[in-house]
This record gives structure tokens, C-alpha cells and sequence, in this order.
């Protein structure tokens, strides 16, 4: 070594610093060299399933008013206190059973003086034609003239119309009697009644309602756009296809489904919607008129494309899949959606059929990520949503 490398204390010390600060880097080398040469971490294995076009059926809920075919007010025809009640409240009734009376003394005194002034006025009727034929044979005879015939007939035309006032009061009396008892229009069942005996009941007066519930309707309204979306796949009167469900209020589904009977001729200018009414039997009498629901109308969709629910998520108020390709790259891809239809989507764009779309643990991913993927059928996921 040339003897001028340390002809100063301050070169010396120097020389002596370099070797740690050697051996620092030497060991800094190999540490980054064994990091390099580690075993990369596993890749994720996620269920991945093919996009396929296949024929199904989208469903909406619409809140429905449930009414029964009959359902009608009892009402007083007459004024009077209410002697008796012959029914009780959820008592099903057949038609023309009585059911209230009202006191009827007095109409029975009407009926009896009509019926006294059609006598009265037939009598005065007999007597009349009696003298026309006394008059005519008279006349006859030439004892009076022609003028005594006209008026003797005049008399009996006066007597004859008064049988008939009298007549239409004595129907009139009878009918205001028949009132006083009020019968079952039809058979049903009795709700709620409004009064009890001795009540005074004047002419209108509701007493109760008679429902027959062996069938209803469900009234419910639908947009515009759905309405169209209907009316172009809308199925044969007759076919199954053209058979709605009804959602009760615990949301179980009615057993017996039922069919759209009508629609309305004009949409509601206020909300834009067109109301349907759907038929419903009710053989159990489990569903009762002014109870709610919600109609479950299916319109069938060609060619539907279908995607998990869990496979997608939101950036932006977008929606998102994770589309995987041969060599297990994951990249997101954005889609439009048509409808959803329970644990899946209905898509309207963006995705085609043949894209594999990661089905769970999306959470977990980011984009250009490699996974390890297990394939999954459609078939499987609807099986398991349903």
C-alpha cells in the first residue's frame, strides 16, 4: 500500500469506516436477494360461472286493494224502531234470509185504510155503471137526452181512475210493510252491525253489510312502461301464463292463483298508472274483503341474460362486475341492468353472453388481479336462490 494513504490520521479513521459500512452493504445485497427469490403468496380460488341467454320471467309486486265480488250495504226502506235482529256479527247468511225487522203497527194501518179506500172507491165504481145503464136505457126511451148519457159516463171514468189511486196506494202500503223485513240480498256473510234493538231507524239508515267472499278481486295500479311491457308479451285469456299470485300482508304466498280479468280503458292523469283487476277464488274464506296484499304480475322475457346479485357491486351509482379471462386475470366491467328478479340482475347492456363473471368474494379483489377459478353453473345459483 503507498505509504500516502495514511499520511494523515483523518485518511486513517476514514479507511477503517469504509469496511463496516462494506459489510452493511454486503448484507443489505443478500437480504434484498432472498426477497426477491420468496415464494409469491396463493392465489384466491372463487366461483366463477359462464353468462347464458335463457328464456324467463320478470316479476313485479303491486300493492292491491282486495274487495269481494258482492259486497253490499244493508240499509232501513222504511222509518220505524227496530223490534229485532236475527243475525249475528261473521254469521254467513243464504239469500232472502231474514235478517232485521222493523216494528211495523203502523205501516200494517196503512195498508188496511188502502186497502178500505179501493173498497170504497170499487163500490162507488159499481154504482156508476149502474146508473150509465139506468141513463142509457133512458135515453133510449128518449124520457132525457143525449147530454144525461155523457155525464152518467163521465162519472163512471171518475170512479173507475179513483179504484185505480186507490189500488196504487193499497200496493204502495203493502210494499212499505214488506220493509219493516229486511232479508239477505244474497248469500254471504254478515259484518258489523251498526245498531241494536230499540234503535230508531229512519229511511237510509245502514244496519250492516253482507259480503260473499267465495271469490275477489285485487285491484292494483301499474305504470305506464310496465303496462307496455305487459300488453306486448301479454299470454292467451285461458293460458297459464296469464295467472297472477297474491302476496299476503306476513309475506307468505296465496295458494290458488288468479287471473287478470280487465284493465282500464284510460290512465290516471295524477300518477300516470292503469289499474288492473285480477280474480282470485276463495274456497277456505281465508282471504276477507278491504284486507291488503300485493299482486305478483310475471311478464316472460326471450333470451335473458342473468347476473348474480353477489357478483356485482356499485362505484358511483354504477354498476360493476369482475369478468375473468383465460389466464385468470380479473378486470371489472361495467353493465347497464333491466330488472332485477330476486338474487339476480337482468342485464340490459354491457355484458354478453360467454363472459365469466366472478359469483363470490368480489370484496376481496382488485382490478388485474389473478385468481384460481371454480367454475359454478347458473342453473346451480337459481336452485339455490329459489
Amino acid at each position: 500500500m503507498p505509504p500516502h494513504l495514511f499520511s494523515s490520521p483523518f485518511r486513517a479513521t476514514t479507511a477503517w469506516l469504509l469496511v463496516p459500512l462494506l459489510g452493511l452493504g454486503l448484507n443489505s445485497c443478500g437480504t434484498n436477494s432472498q426477497a426477491d427469490t420468496a415464494p409469491p403468496t396463493e392465489q384466491l380460488t372463487l366461483p366463477v360461472a359462464r353468462l347464458q341467454a335463457r328464456d324467463t320471467t320478470l316479476l313485479h309486486d303491486y300493492v292491491a286493494d282486495i274487495q269481494a265480488v258482492r259486497n253490499v250495504e244493508i240499509r232501513a226502506r222504511v222509518a220505524g224502531f227496530l223490534e229485532q235482529i236475527y243475525v249475528d256479527e261473521g254469521q254467513t247468511v243464504t239469500k232472502g234470509q231474514l235478517l232485521f225487522r222493523i216494528n211495523d203497527a203502523e205501516y200494517k194501518t196503512r195498508l188496511a185504510r188502502a186497502r178500505a179506500t179501493l173498497s170504497s172507491a170499487t163500490a162507488q165504481a159499481r154504482i156508476a155503471g149502474l146508473e150509465l145503464d139506468r141513463v142509457r136505457l133512458l135515453t133510449q126511451k128518449k124520457i132525457i137526452t143525449d147530454t144525461e148519457l155523457d155525464v152518467a159516463q163521465a162519472k163512471l171514468h171518475a170512479a173507475q181512475a179513483r179504484i185505480e189511486e186507490a189500488r196504487s196506494a193499497a200496493a204502495n202500503a203493502a210494499l212499505q210493510l214488506s220493509y219493516t223485513l229486511i232479508r239477505a240480498p244474497f248469500a254471504g256473510t254478515i259484518n258489523r252491525e251498526q245498531l241494536k234493538v230499540g234503535s230508531l231507524v229512519s229511511d237510509g239508515t245502514l244496519l250492516t253489510t253482507v259480503s260473499d267472499t267465495r271469490e275477489l278481486f285485487a285491484y292494483f295500479n301499474v305504470s305506464e312502461a310496465e303496462y307496455l311491457e305487459y300488453a306486448k308479451s301479454r299470454p292467451a285469456p285461458g293460458s297459464p301464463e296469464n295467472n297472477v299470485r297474491l302476496v299476503l300482508a306476513d309475506g307468505s304466498l296465496y295458494a290458488a292463483p288468479g287471473k287478470i280479468e280487465t284493465v282500464e280503458g284510460q290512465f290516471q292523469a295524477s300518477t300516470g298508472s292503469i289499474a288492473f283487476r285480477a280474480r282470485f277464488a276463495n274456497p277456505r274464506q281465508l282471504l276477507k274483503h278491504g284486507a291488503t296484499g300485493k299482486v305478483r304480475l310475471g311478464n316472460p322475457v326471450p333470451d335473458a341474460l342473468l347476473v348474480p346479485q353477489k357478483a356485482v357491486f356499485e362505484v358511483q351509482d354504477k354498476n360493476y362486475v369482475y369478468v375473468v379471462n383465460r389466464q385468470g386475470v380479473v378486470r371489472r366491467k361495467n353493465f347497464v341492468p333491466q330488472a332485477r328478479l330476486a338474487a339476480f340482475y337482468v342485464v340490459e347492456k354491457g355484458l354478453q353472453a360467454g363472459d365469466q363473471v366472478v359469483c363470490e368474494g368480489i370484496q376481496d379483489l382488485r382490478d388485474g388481479a389473478r385468481i384460481t377459478a371454480r367454475p359454478v353453473t347458473l342453473q346451480s345459483l337459481l336452485a339455490s336462490a329459489d
